[in-house]
């Protein structure tokens, strides 16, 4: 699943490994210039910087030539020695053999002379528009490091100095990288399941590149030269933490994997908790960094095992600018091993970066595995702004970043207000000039009349006969029962007395109702006001007036006096199920009423996909619409989103509509409707009959809050019995949990295409009781005379698949809609007794 809270959890596979190799990479740009140096210079390290003065060919300039050095100067590498001066515009090109990422590296160091190089200003950019260094004015010794992905075969670097500012560089490095470093997409760390795509489009500068729990790494024992620097000045506080580590010869990288990303050695050291594995271990282990707001950032988290003894030990959450970037994360699962290489790219937008920004890893608050928490190695790399720009607002053309000044957004602001204000008169000028005959206009009979064109019986009746008491009526098409005045729905809900309020939408208030001959009755009374509730109010009678099924709830009568929009629906003496599994403090009720209940839900939710003249997709299925009767069968409700498929349509492309928590990440992407967004949301709703809790519950620990990834997250390790419903423990057949489960979790699948039909999760739900119910037929007989066979359960033959028997079409499309009560049941002629109960 891609929306809510990142997963990294998968089916437990065999997941090939390598032994930790030399993958070495021979860039086929290597381009190392000490800058102002009079001959080349070989560094520690090995890598030699040759002179810009033997290989002029790279450098265009038509200034004064001015080099400085200073020998006696104490840096740590000696092409800090000595710089080149810019007195006028200067460009260094690179002609690139082989397109695609590179490094820039650019070297800086003041050195002390007549040109107060510690006080200058200038900018550099590379190509034609990237800003590497916007009115720059180095403090110190300072090496800026970029990734470019250079499209043409030739890079250019121009310096330029700020009025009469001198530029200065003294090093500059052009080298290849492996195509392999950058993703094209990566998981953005807000909202959670967006992708971001094309980030080879992106440039980079290096902000940080951190060997946790390790030693400062130069380029000479880096796999691409590179510098990680230690975690000690950034981790807060070091007591929360300790170092561990291992021969790096014994980290192994999984297949397709490559020391290029990160060596060996950045693997094989960590930090874990300072405390780990007590009893109140509740902390976090926090580094903190410096970072500027006005850019999105990668974020890359490197992760290796080294603290496990075996395998399914270690399970942790991982938080980024202080939200849940991975949520329980199982190593053993990704890596199907201990010691190996594991990363983790991040996209962060300007809106999620807070300053100090926060990593940090901390153990689940669950009982499993060891509480401990691990970090190996971490990189967060600035990424251009909006004008190309990776130092200030301003691109290379002059353009701002942060859009129009100060001035101009006061002024559009002010005319947005006035517009907007312009706006509200005019409405309230067109409130005032309104039809005498607006309230008839816009009363329930306005938009209920249309639906029944060429219904002769209706549209002949006059308001007095409609109006007279008790007076019934009933058409093919509609079938919306009897006429209820409104003095008796008055009387019968005490005058809209509010303690008979027993449910409230958008629509307006829900009263229980008792007619005359002692029916108890749900009324729901329309709200004029609300444009939204007089929509769904149409779509609910629309659905209703052509729906008949045990499972869904029945259309008793209507109202439609003074301007009132009002249906009457039978009442459902148990309430909504959610109110029998947490929150209201009812008795719990058995795994096998749970299981009865979601069975019914599940034949109403296939009748609407499949019995009626076009397929209906309910659009808001979850536990507070599905209603229980006095005997608590379950009948679904509210059918105010509710959507028809054309004949021979896949889906309808209609806006995003539904609750939260149980929406269908598909339908939200695509903004496409289908039957599969119903079985989306039915499968929380199974996780939560399992579980009794919410499906969206934020009071909860961050890797608690949504029900759905939650779950899945246990059902994946095999645990999901540690997560259930404390009353369901004991009580429960194991196998029939697992078959609930593993229903629930196909419903979850990311993709439509990829989930049931809701015949499918019907039969497996069947199956699930029928497996509860073994362990009462093997406790109370012999096994002669039960339902079961040998002991097991009835079951498919095929593939362990439902096997389904097509409905006989119907001779009208009208007969389809006006069903007898049970009629829908035949629908559902599986092999394992799907009659219906």
């Amino acid at each position: 699943m891609a929306i809510l809270l990142l997963l990294l959890f998968s089916v437990p596979i065999a997941v090939a490994v390598t032994t930790t190799k030399s993958d070495t990479f021979k860039p086929p740009d290597n381009y190392l210039i000490d800058c102002g140096s009079s001959a080349q210079t070989t560094l520690p390290d090995r890598r030699i910087f040759i002179s810009d003065s033997t290989s002029s060919k790279h450098l265009q300039y038509e200034g004064r030539e001015i080099t400085i050095s200073d020998q006696s100067a104490d840096v740590p590498l000696p092409i800090y020695k000595s710089a080149r001066v810019f007195n006028a515009e200067a460009t260094y090109s690179f002609h690139v053999s082989k397109t695609g990422w590179h490094w820039v590296r650019l070297h800086f160091f003041p050195i002390k002379n007549d040109f107060k190089l510690q006080e200058t200003k200038f900018t550099v950019i590379a190509g034609e528009s990237l800003v590497l260094l916007h009115e720059y004015t180095p403090k110190g010794i300072e090496m800026r490091e970029y990734l470019m992905n250079v499209t043409m075969e030739n890079l250019s670097i121009r310096f330029s100095g700020e009025k009469d500012s001198p530029a200065f560089i003294n090093a500059i490095e052009v080298v290849s990288v492996p195509d392999m470093l950058i993703s094209e997409n990566v998981d953005a760390l807000f909202p959670v399941g967006k992708k971001v795509d094309g980030m080879t489009r992106f440039s980079f500068q290096k902000m940080y590149r951190i060997n946790v729990g390790g030693a400062i790494i130069g380029p000479g024992n880096d796999t691409l030269g590179r510098n990680w620097d230690s975690d000690q000045k950034f981790l807060k506080p070091q007591s929360a933490a300790k170092s561990v580590s291992i021969a790096p010869n014994v980290v192994k990288y999984l297949e397709g994997g490559s020391p290029l990303i990160a060596p060996p050695t950045v693997y094989a050291s960590a930090m874990e908790m300072g405390d780990s594995n007590t009893i109140a271990s509740n902390f976090n282990i926090t580094w903190q960094f410096d970072l500027d707001h006005s850019y999105p950032y990668l974020v890359r988290l490197h992760f290796c095992d080294i603290v496990s003894k075996s395998l399914n030990e270690l399970y942790f959450n991982v938080y980024v600018g202080g939200k849940i970037a991975i949520s329980a994360l199982d190593l053993s699962t990704v890596t199907s091993g201990l010691s190996v290489a594991y990363y983790k790219d991040l996209f962060v937008e300007p809106a999620m970066v807070t300053n100090p920004f926060l990593v940090q890893v901390g153990p689940l608050n669950e009982p499993v595995g060891t509480k401990n928490a691990i970090l190996n190695g971490l990189e967060i790399l600035r990424i251009n702004n909006s004008v190309n720009s990776l130092d200030g607002a301003f691109g290379a053309d002059g353009k701002s970043a942060t859009g129009p000044s100060r001035g101009t957004v006061a002024a559009v602001g002010f005319a947005m207000m006035f517009g907007a204000f312009a706006g509200l008169g005019a409405m309230a000028v067109k409130w005032q000039k309104r039809p005498q005959d607006w309230q008839k206009k816009n009363s329930f009979s306005s938009w209920l009349l249309p639906l029944h064109a060429g219904d002769t019986s209706f549209l002949g009746s006059s308001k007095t006969s409609l109006g007279s008491k008790k007076s019934a009526f009933y058409s093919s098409t509609m079938g919306l029962g009897r006429y209820l005045s409104f003095a008796e729905l008055q009387e019968a809900t005490k005058n809209w007395d509010a303690n008979s309020v027993i449910g409230v939408g958008g629509f307006g208030n829900v009263y229980l109702g008792v007619l005359e001959d002692g029916t108890k009755v749900a009324v729901k009374r329309g709200n004029p006001q609300s444009e939204q509730g007089i929509n769904e109010f149409q779509t609910e009678l629309q659905m209703l007036s052509k729906l008949r099924h045990r499972h869904l709830v029945s259309l008793i009568g209507y109202c439609d006096e003074n301007a009132e929009m009002i249906l009457v629906y039978e009442y459902m003496e148990h309430g909504p199920m959610r109110d029998h599994l947490y929150g209201k403090g009812l008795p719990a009720i058995s795994w096998k009423q749970r299981l009865e209940i979601c069975i019914g839900a599940a034949r109403g939710l296939h009748y609407l996909h499949t019995g009626a003249a076009t397929a209906i997709i309910h659009r808001d299925v979850k536990s507070t619409n599905i209603l229980l009767d006095e005997s608590f069968v379950a009948k679904m409700a509210d059918f105010g989103l509710s959507k028809d498929v054309g004949m021979g349509e896949a889906h309808v492309s209609t806006a995003v509509k539904g609750s939260f928590g149980y929406l269908d990440p598909e339908y939200f992407r695509k903004q496409q409707l289908t039957d599969k967004s119903d079985v989306y949301s039915f499968g929380v709703v199974l996780l939560e009959v399992l579980c009794a809790r919410p499906a969206i519950d934020p009071a909860l620990p961050r890797e608690q809050v949504n029900l759905a990834e939650w779950a899945m997250q246990w059902k994946r390790k095999g645990l999901l019995d540690k997560i259930i419903d404390p009353n369901l423990v004991g009580h429960i057949n194991p196998e029939s949990m697992n078959k609930f489960a593993e229903a629930a979790e196909a419903c979850l699948a990311e993709y439509g295409v990829d989930r049931p039909t809701m015949g499918d999760v019907l039969w497996n739900l069947e199956y699930a009781l029928q497996l509860q119910d073994q362990v009462k037929t093997d406790e109370g007989s012999n096994g002669s005379g039960s339902a079961l066979a040998n002991g097991a359960p009835l079951a498919p033959t095929v593939d362990n698949r439902p096997i389904t028997t097509p409905a006989q079409p119907s001779q009208n499309p009208a007969e389809v809609q006006v069903i007898e009560e049970h009629s829908g049941t035949a629908m559902f002629a599986h092999p394992a007794n799907l009659n219906s109960r």
